[in-house]
Parts: structure tokens; sequence; C-alpha cells
């Protein structure tokens, strides 16, 4: 009786001084948080788990030590194997947390709220990624050390060994889909093809990257329903990144009108339009006419934002001003369909007839608000970029 109680207050002081250690620890360490990153990263994610590890340590030296006259024991053994297998558990919780402190850190130097966040977006999705990898490694690990504490299991392990082959092609089969997002994971983590907070459209809907895990993709639609795939579709079928170079995008508004309207005029209203909006990031204004078909003509306006949510606000704003305008200020060019009724002679007042309009001047170059390859710098570049190098031509 008397060994069990040495034994029960050595053990509370050990935890005591163990628990002391870490508090006093703990507050020196917050004390260099507010100079340093790294401490506070440690501070907040490593205390408890540094508690735990430390007083169980403490704790079985403590049993260990107090105990040995009775090393054959058979409660002491079972004792001192539950509390191993506890450190166990509660040193594989420190490295996951010292782990995950460092992953932080290094997030915390790479910022997603600024205007161009790819590079950015590109290590936030792999230090994601790295993060569940190595903690599901960790936990796997920890579990397959303890396991193999027993006896009995490491018997067994034995002969899971010798037949690994067999098993290892069962396993492959029976798990195909699940090792195919695996690594479907990993290559979209480590290839760039998509990002955390990316801007995709996807069976057509059109929406953003929310949640990236080695198993399936969150897709945040617009209108905030979420769209779940796995990520071996994001590697077998083909989908729009609209944010893969950078967050700047173009969209289009497109008219049909008649053939009275003047493009030029309507041209100029695109441009006093986008330069009294911050929706426009100053860098595309190009109004064309794309389509001359079926007594209309189609007008494409093709505008630039910062990004794709300011994009679509931009675009509504512009059909709705030059529709309005259309309207208001050129009503005859609004779409309307022409009948013309008369003889085949052509002789009557209002018909052609013989009469032909006076050749017109030759039109001159395009303005830069009607040019989409060229005529700006950002259009020069495009130009470029889907022309490619010069080449001589050769025609047949």
């Amino acid at each position: 009786m008397e060994d069990i109680l040495i034994t029960v207050g050595v053990t509370i002081a050990a935890a005591a001084l163990a628990l002391l250690f870490v508090a006093v620890t703990h507050v020196i360490i917050k004390k260099l948080a507010a100079h340093s990153q790294l401490a506070s990263e440690l501070a907040e994610h490593t205390h408890r788990p540094v508690q735990f590890a430390i007083t169980l340590m403490a704790i079985q030296l403590a049993v260990r030590f107090t105990t040995a006259d009775s090393a054959g024991a058979e409660w002491r053994r079972h004792l001192l194997h539950g509390l191993v297998l506890l450190v166990m558990a509660a040193a594989a919780w420190l490295i996951g947390a010292f782990l995950v402190a460092f992953e932080d850190l290094t997030l915390a130097r790479w910022r997603t709220d600024v205007p161009d966040n790819r590079r950015a977006r590109q290590l936030h999705t792999q230090v994601v990624m790295l993060r569940r990898v190595t903690i599901a490694v960790i936990v796997v690990v920890t579990a397959g050390v303890m396991l193999m504490t027993f006896p009995d299991v490491r018997a067994i392990g034995g002969g899971l060994l010798a037949s690994a082959g067999l098993l290892s092609v069962v396993a492959a089969l029976a798990a195909q889909t699940l090792l195919s997002n695996f690594f479907a994971g990993l290559q979209l983590a480590f290839s760039d093809a998509v990002r955390l907070d990316d801007v995709v459209v996807i069976e057509g809907e059109w929406g953003k990257i929310e949640e990236l895990t080695l198993s399936y993709v969150v897709v945040q639609i617009w209108d905030d329903r979420r769209l779940i795939l796995p990520t071996s579709y994001f590697t077998s079928k083909p989908f729009q990144n609209w944010t893969r170079t950078q967050s700047a995008v173009l969209g289009t508004a497109e008219f049909d009108v008649d053939w009275s309207v003047p493009v030029q005029d309507m041209r100029e209203e695109l441009r006093n339009l986008l330069e009294g909006t911050q929706l426009w990031d100053g860098r595309v204004c190009v109004l064309q006419v794309t389509d001359a078909t079926g007594g209309m003509i189609r007008l494409r306006a093709l505008v630039s934002a910062q990004d794709a949510g300011t994009l679509w606000d931009l675009r509504c704003l512009v059909r709705e001003h030059l529709v309005g305008w259309v309207r208001d200020r050129r009503p005859t060019a609004m779409p309307r369909w022409r009948a013309e009724v008369g003889d085949s002679r052509g002789d009557l007042s209002w018909q052609w007839g013989e009469k032909r309009r006076s050749p017109q001047a030759r039109p001159a170059e395009p303005v830069d608000d009607a040019r989409l390859f060229g005529g700006s710098e950002d259009g020069e570049e495009r130009s470029h970029t889907f022309t490619g190098p010069e080449e001589p031509v050769h025609t047949h």
C-alpha cells in the first residue's frame, strides 16, 4: 500500500512539474510572439500538444522508476504499455502541430487579398494539399507503430508481408477510383492547372474553386450553389480557367441593331461610359461589327475588368446603357423588319430604279476602339500572341 501511495504521489508531482514547465514556456513564447511571427504560430498551434506530450512523458518516467521493484508484474507491464501508446499519440499530434505552424507561417507571407494573387493562390493550393497528405501519413504511420507494439500484431504483420504481392493487386483493383482521384489531386496541386480561388467554367456553370482536396473539388457557383466533382474530372475532361495566368479578364456584350445605327457614335458612347465607371480597368474598349445578316447587324462590345465578378457587373452595365442609348437617342436603329411593296419596274420615286448612290469615300483606318488586335499596346501584344512569329505565307 505504501508503494502505491509513493507511486501516485511521485506521478502527481511529476505531472504538476511538467504542466508548470509548459506554462512558463508558453508565457515566454507568447511574449516573443509580439515580435516574431514564428513564435506566434508556435504558441497558437503547439501549446496543447506540448502540454499533453510532456505531461505523459513525465508520468511514464515516474511510474517506471517508482515501480522498478515490480518489474515482472503483469499490471505494471500493461500500465506502461498504455502510457507508451499515449505518448506515441501525443508525439504524433505534436509533430502535426509543428508542421501546421510552419505551413501557416509560409501562407501568411503570401496574401491572396491582393489584385495580382496568382502565385499566392498557387502556393496556398500546394500547401493545403501537402498538409492533408502529411497529416494522413502521420496518422497512418503512428497507428502502424502503435499496433506493432503488440506481440500478436507483429506476428500477424509477418504473415501479411509474406502475401503483400497478392494483397497489393487486390487492393489496387478495389481502390482504383480512389487511387486515381488521389493521384489526380496531387497532379492538380503541383501542375498549376487549377488553384484555389480560380474562376472556372465547368459543365456550363461559372464559379470559383472553393476547396481542393485529394479526392474531390468544390466549385462555388456564382449563385452560391456548390458543384462537387472528383479530382479526376479535371485531369480527364476540358474546362475553362479564366484566371490561369492573371485575374484580369475580357468579356463581351452583343447587340442586334438596324443597319442605320451610327457605329462610330455608339463606339464613342461606349468609351464615355467606361471612362466614367470604376468597373473598367482601362485595358480594352472595343466595339466591332461582327455580323451583318438577316436584315440586321450584330455589334460586339469587348471590355475588360480586373476580375470575373467585376466583369459580370461591367457587361450588364454596358448592355443596359447602350440599349437605353439606342432607344432614346437613335430609335431608328432599333431592330426592325422591312417589306417592299411595288412593281418590278422600279420606277417609283422611292425605289432605286436606274439611280445609284454616289461613290463613297474609301473607308478610313479603323480607330483604336474598333480594333481588338492592334491599335493599342494591349492590342499589339494580343495580336503577337495569337499570330505568333512572322513567317512567310505561301499561296497556291
